[in-house]
């Protein structure tokens, strides 16, 4: 994956699900005021070609592996579905799945979230979860 220059507000404009893209990119706006977007592209984990808006930059250090640039927040669009993904654990467990009994009808992995519809989301305890990700987020 890497930084583009490419707009995120096209980007947006041109996905499938430009409503429900839309109504995350907000959310997270109205979580983390004033935050740097960048879209993001290439393979990213599992080998498949994406594009990812990443909300704010840090430096992602992996155990016996080079440290790398990313994103604290970032917001996909996947075939079936919007991805959101935070990079972020407390008390040994991955916010994600801290968080997602109460994030409503949504999917949640080690680091992200899975979102059909804006409706199945508590959108409060999502921005909830996207401003304690940035709280604790790696920083150099």
């Amino acid at each position: 994956m890497h930084k583009t220059t490419d707009s995120v507000d096209e980007h947006i404009a041109s996905t499938q699900r430009v409503e429900l893209m839309s109504a995350l990119n907000q959310l997270i706006l109205e979580a983390l005021p004033g935050i740097d977007r960048t879209l993001w592209r290439g393979v990213f984990w599992g080998g498949s070609e994406q594009a990812i808006i990443g909300y704010g930059d840090l430096t992602y250090r992996r155990p016996k592996k080079p440290a790398i640039e990313w994103f604290v927040v970032g917001l996909a669009e996947q075939k079936n579905y919007v991805s959101v993904y935070v990079l972020g654990h407390e008390n040994a467990e991955n916010l994600a799945q801290t968080y997602g009994p109460r994030l409503g009808k949504v999917k949640t992995g080690a680091a992200n979230i899975t979102i059909k519809k804006l409706e199945d989301l508590d959108t409060e305890v999502f921005k909830e979860l996207v401003r304690r990700t940035y709280e604790i987020a790696p920083r150099d």
